[in-house]
C-alpha cells in the first residue's frame, strides 16, 4: 500500500504545474492521488487529469467525484484563460510512473523511461524493473547495445518521464491488484457498517 501524501518525483511545468498545485490539495483531502495533469489541444482545449485512490483503484464514480470536487476550485482560481473541457481518468494499466512507490509496486514489469541528463551515455531506456531503492531503480535492458551492461541504475533525480509498457503479465497483475484492492475496500466497508 503506497503511503498517503508521498510526493511525485515526476511533475509538470508551466500551466500544467499551476493547475496541479491548485487541484492536488483537493484530491489529497478526498484520499486520492494526483498522477498527472496535461493540457492538450484536442476537442478545442482539454485538461486531462489522471488520478487514483490511495489504494491504486479508480472507477467511473471516482472520476465523477474528482471532477465535481476540482471543477469549482478551477473556476475560482481560473488558471486557464480560454474555454476548456475537463477530462478526469484513471492512469490506466500502461500508466505513467510518477512516484517512487510506483516503481516498487510494479517491480518485475517493463517500463520505458527518459532521463533529463545522460545516464550510462543514454537518455532513453526500456527494460524490466529488477530492484528499487530510495535513490533509484535498476533496469534490465530489453536490448543492450554492444558494449553496454545489461543492467543500468537510473537515479530518480534524473527521471523526466516513465511509463509502464502493456504486456500480458502487466494486465494479469493489474487485474489481480485491482481485485484485491476492491475486496479490501469491501471488507473495510463491512467493518465500518458493523461498528454503527
Amino acid at each position: 500500500m503506497p503511503e498517503t501524501g508521498e510526493a511525485r518525483i515526476i511533475t509538470e511545468t508551466g500551466l500544467d504545474r499551476r493547475i496541479a498545485d491548485i487541484i492536488e490539495p483537493v484530491l489529497v483531502a478526498m484520499d486520492y492521488k494526483l498522477v498527472r495533469v496535461r493540457m492538450m489541444n484536442q476537442n478545442g482545449l482539454t485538461l486531462q487529469v489522471m488520478a487514483e485512490r490511495n489504494d491504486g483503484t479508480m472507477d467511473v464514480d471516482g472520476c465523477e467525484a474528482v471532477s465535481e470536487a476540482i471543477s469549482p476550485v478551477l473556476d475560482v482560481e481560473d488558471p486557464v484563460d480560454r474555454e476548456y473541457h475537463l477530462e478526469v481518468s484513471s492512469p490506466g494499466i500502461d500508466r505513467p510512473m510518477v512516484r517512487k512507490s510506483d516503481f516498487t509496486r510494479w517491480l518485475g514489469h517493463i517500463v520505458k523511461c527518459e532521463t533529463s541528463v545522460l545516464v550510462d551515455n543514454r537518455k532513453r531506456f526500456r527494460g524490466k524493473i529488477i530492484s528499487v531503492t530510495q535513490e533509484g531503480f535498476v533496469l534490465e535492458r530489453d536490448q543492450a547495445a554492444y558494449g553496454e551492461e545489461p543492467q543500468v541504475t537510473i537515479p530518480f533525480t534524473t527521471l523526466a518521464e516513465a511509463k509502464l509498457i502493456l504486456t500480458d503479465d502487466l494486465i494479469r497483475d493489474a487485474l489481480r491488484a485491482d481485485k484485491l484492492a476492491k475486496a479490501q475496500a469491501a471488507n473495510q466497508n463491512d467493518e465500518d457498517d458493523s461498528e454503527e
